[in-house]
């Protein structure tokens, strides 16, 4: 298992054709926690990601990925789309880009197949598996190789209801597995309080933090608790611009 890679973000900055999308931003990521980034649409959670994951270059401050030591082949990066490719098995999709011996290799896979419950789907190819055993595929390619860091853009958003209740409890489950730090972009307040140790609220553009709080709720959670209600209530007052609560706060009755 890697070691989880602590994130440290300071005065991060982007901008699009003169105009700021994003910042500035200070923010220091736990490693081996998930903390989630909700915000509207347009807030600059994507963006953050992106930098997060070197796809995108910040005009200025900084990202420090475990002191500097960072391995980019310890980050894997989850998508909206499984982005499996339609030529090459399950397993082989899960198996590409991993280093090693052959063994290995598949000790690896096979340990991801099982994790994620594909193991009967292991030599099928994407077009025969449904939607969620394809975001299942995608979340094993990015586990197998026990990366330090995974970062996860809205993964289970086109998924229906039923599937991604399902897939964020698996996640939990896979966190607590692999020991990966993971930094999770959504829109959806559920998502976020069921899988998140952490839970940053953007708003903007120009995307800038305005709460971050720890919600004290069990993992599993349970969706039809009072307290999970409470916490999603304050979600919503947070991202509709009524409250903001201080970095202090842990629990409804603290914040009260």
């Amino acid at each position: 298992m890697s070691t989880p890679y602590q994130v440290e973000i300071a005065g991060l900055g982007k901008s699009y054709n003169g105009k700021s999308v994003l910042g500035p931003i200070d923010l220091s990521i736990t490693a081996g926690a998930i903390t989630a980034i909700i915000g509207r649409s347009g807030c600059g959670k994507t963006t953050l990601l992106r930098c997060l994951g070197g796809l995108e270059a910040p005009d200025h401050g900084s990202i420090t990925i475990a002191g500097g030591n960072a391995n980019p082949r310890d980050i894997g990066y989850v998508f909206q789309e499984p982005r499996l490719m339609p030529w090459l098995t399950v397993a082989q999709n899960i198996a590409f880009g991993l280093t090693g011996n052959k063994s290995a290799r598949s000790a690896a896979v096979t340990e991801a197949l099982e994790l994620v419950g594909l193991a009967a789907a292991a030599k099928q190819l994407p077009k025969q598996i449904s939607g969620g055993m394809a975001q299942r595929a995608a979340l094993a390619r990015a586990l197998a190789p026990r990366p330090a860091l995974i970062l996860l853009d809205e993964p289970f958003s086109a998924l229906d209801p039923f599937t991604r209740e399902q897939m964020q409890d698996h996640l939990r489950h896979l966190q607590h597995h692999y020991g990966a730090t993971m930094v999770l972009i959504t829109h959806d307040m559920d998502e976020a309080l069921a899988l998140a140790d952490r839970v940053i609220v953007l708003e903007g553009p120009p995307g800038i933090i305005a709460g971050d709080f720890a919600p004290d709720l069990p993992h599993p959670a349970d969706r039809t608790s009072s307290q999970f209600f409470t916490w999603k209530r304050r979600l919503h007052n947070m991202l509709s611009g009524r409250e903001t609560p201080s970095e202090a706060v842990t629990s409804p009755q603290q914040a009260a």
